[in-house]
């Protein structure tokens, strides 16, 4: 029961952590992480069992759910056959990169500069610069540029404000009273 409740005494503590100081405890797992990388929602457990295979590069973010799964634990029930295999690979995320919701980044992934990983995504396979990735597994669709002019033309123009001023603007935009 003691170490039980150490356990989840620690686990409260990671999840104070990540709330306050998100970067600062990403570092103090290991994971190398450039200026202005932004986590929306973070969990204790989202950079897996090697946080320090992980590095990210500058203006960067991140949504929640997002996980960092640096090995393949499937080898865990073939070592009665091969007792020292191992399949872990670190995972590199360039600069200027926007990570969607609930996306799974795998093992020996690099993620280039100037990238969208769309929404639920698993990268399986490297993502180049300039490229905008979405699906499961996820596959490069268009280039930031190309989605950067739809993009313009259907923009509302509210991008420059913050908080209260935009969330009016926004509801003035939909027709929304209360």
């Amino acid at each position: 029961m003691h170490k039980r409740l150490w356990a989840v005494f620690r686990h409260m503590i990671a999840l104070v952590r990540t709330k306050l100081n998100p970067n600062g405890y990403a570092r103090s797992l290991g994971v190398r992480l450039g200026m202005n990388v932004r986590f929306y929602g973070m969990a204790p457990a989202m950079f897996g069992t090697e946080p320090w295979l992980i590095s990210i590069g500058d203006d960067v973010y991140i949504t929640t759910g997002c996980q960092f799964i640096t090995h393949d634990g499937g080898t865990l029930i073939l070592r009665k056959e091969v007792p020292d295999l191992e399949l872990t690979a670190p995972i590199a995320i360039g600069s200027n990169v926007y990570i969607g919701l609930n996306v799974t980044i795998l093992p020996g992934v690099t993620i280039g500069n100037r990238v969208i990983i769309g929404t639920g995504a698993i990268v399986t396979k490297s993502i180049p610069d300039n490229s905008v990735a979405v699906g499961v597994p996820a596959r490069v669709i268009e280039t930031v540029d190309e989605y950067l002019e739809k993009a313009k033309s259907r923009s509302l123009h509210l991008g420059h404000l913050t908080g209260a001023v935009k969330a009016a603007e926004l509801k003035r935009h939909f027709g929304i009273t209360s």
